[in-house]
């Protein structure tokens, strides 16, 4: 049971889950298109809400809203199914591929066999494609991989029914109906105002830009509060998030910069090339915390001090990102 099934490799894996899905259907849009109109650009930082131990932080939007939000948009049609039980789980799966149809699932990443073992640790939010099967091993089109690889059904099974915090429960998704003469300006507009009013506007102060303020204010506490030991966990967790779960933030941003300077083109608005670039620098910026934050969590600096300047350059974040989607929301887009 062997479908065709073009695999493209992408820097995250629910876009890439997505602009896959869709090409198969015959749209073909890129990874920053999908990111864009699906407004998945986003920050929340929880600290009560833990992560393994540590305060929970995420610099995207929650999983499966990229793909919800972008299909609406594009007006496609889908299917989203999450199951209590595992065998039923699979039956479904197995019973969309018999009708060749490739099928995104949410998986926990500790329980995929073919991921490197280092990158390989308990988050449960992870996206692939199933598009076929081959005796007890489905076939994987996983985005972050340069290839196709299989699973074992066991295999499988586990990594779609872990346990804890953002439990995949075998969700599974596909589109159904899938309108080939959508308009594409519509979907870039609601995605960037979409994205720029969760940044700016929610009064909740642990997500959009106010979250990234209290996020800098904590880090500034935590080796007086917490200990300098946890302190450092904390931190490594944050440069986790930030680096290595589908691209985090600063890779977040290169990607929304990406966005909008396809949106300048098809929108024919240079000024959101302008925009653009300062996410590019914003994106910079974040890779320069993540550098300093690991070398404090390798304590190789003056580790007291070091928080300081790291929260500095969180506010950096802060002050750039908050005049960047304050210039997103009063955009006048052509009628």
């Amino acid at each position: 049971m062997t479908n065709k099934f073009n695999h493209r490799q992408s820097a995250h894996c629910e876009n890439g889950v997505v602009s896959n899905l869709l090409y198969h259907e015959g749209i073909d849009l890129s990874e920053p298109m999908i990111f864009g109109i699906g407004s998945g650009l986003f920050f929340s930082y929880i600290p009560f809400v833990k992560l393994n131990g540590n305060p929970g932080t995420s610099f995207r939007i929650y999983p499966g809203y990229i793909y919800k939000r972008a299909t609406n948009r594009l007006g496609i049609k889908t299917k989203m199914r999450t199951f209590r039980n595992a065998e039923k789980a699979m039956d479904a799966l197995d019973a969309n591929l018999e009708k060749g149809i490739p099928t995104g699932v949410q998986t926990s990443v500790y329980y995929l066999p073919y991921l490197p073992s280092q990158y390989r640790f308990h988050f449960n939010a992870h996206n692939i494609v199933i598009y076929g099967k081959d005796g007890e091993e489905y076939l994987v089109s996983d985005p972050v991989m340069d290839d196709v690889t299989r699973i074992k059904r066991s295999d499988l099974m586990r990594a779609r029914y872990a346990k804890g915090v953002l439990a995949p429960s075998g969700k599974m998704y596909y589109p159904i109906n899938v309108a080939k003469d959508f308009d594409l300006k519509p979907a870039i507009i609601r995605g960037i105002q979409h994205t720029a009013k969760d940044m700016l506007t929610i009064p909740v102060p642990m997500f959009g830009i106010k979250g990234i303020y209290k996020l800098a204010k904590d880090v500034r506490k935590w080796p007086e509060k917490v200990g300098e030991r946890k302190a450092g966990l904390h931190l490594g967790n944050l440069v986790r998030m930030q680096e290595e779960i589908g691209t985090g933030g600063g890779g977040f941003r290169f990607i929304y910069a990406a966005f909008l300077k396809e949106a300048a083109v098809i929108m024919d608005m240079p000024e959101l090339n302008e925009i653009a670039d300062g996410f590019t620098k914003v994106g910079d910026r974040w890779r320069e915390f993540a550098i300093m934050a690991s070398k404090i969590f390798k304590q190789r600096t003056n580790v007291q001090g070091d928080y300081q300047l790291a929260a500095d350059i969180i506010v950096d974040c802060a002050d750039q990102e908050k005049v960047l989607f304050t210039k997103l929301r009063n955009l006048k887009f052509p009628a």
